[in-house]
């Protein structure tokens, strides 16, 4: 259970990050191409949420194939840890595309 948790930890901070890093480097690309900052990094990290998704969880069809082939044997264990880490992909990437929109709305 350990190992699970530590894979599914670092799934979300792994989107998170590729969320967060993403925009803001698209904001500091945006200043120095002279166009707003803010809209810009809200656009790229509403991108970016599927593409980081995919990251977290190894970029290939791989989870999606163990998922498919433990649960037709009837193996539900594996196919449920790829389906909470692709879980908490997911929230790490939601929550880098909503820290991003907070600082849209409540930034200067």
């Amino acid at each position: 259970m350990d190992d699970f948790l530590t894979k599914a930890a670092f799934s979300f901070f792994i989107a998170f990050g590729v969320v967060l890093g993403g925009a803001l480097l698209a904001g500091m690309g945006s200043v120095f191409l002279f166009t707003p900052p803010k809209e810009k990094m809200l656009q790229v990290a509403s991108n970016l949420k599927i593409w980081a998704l995919v990251a977290a969880v190894g970029g290939t069809i791989d989870p999606i194939r163990v998922i498919e082939s433990h649960m037709l044997v009837g193996y539900l264990s594996p196919a449920m840890q790829q389906i909470g880490y692709i879980l908490f992909a997911f929230l790490g990437a939601h929550m880098g595309v909503e820290l991003i929109q907070w600082l849209h709305n409540n930034g200067g």
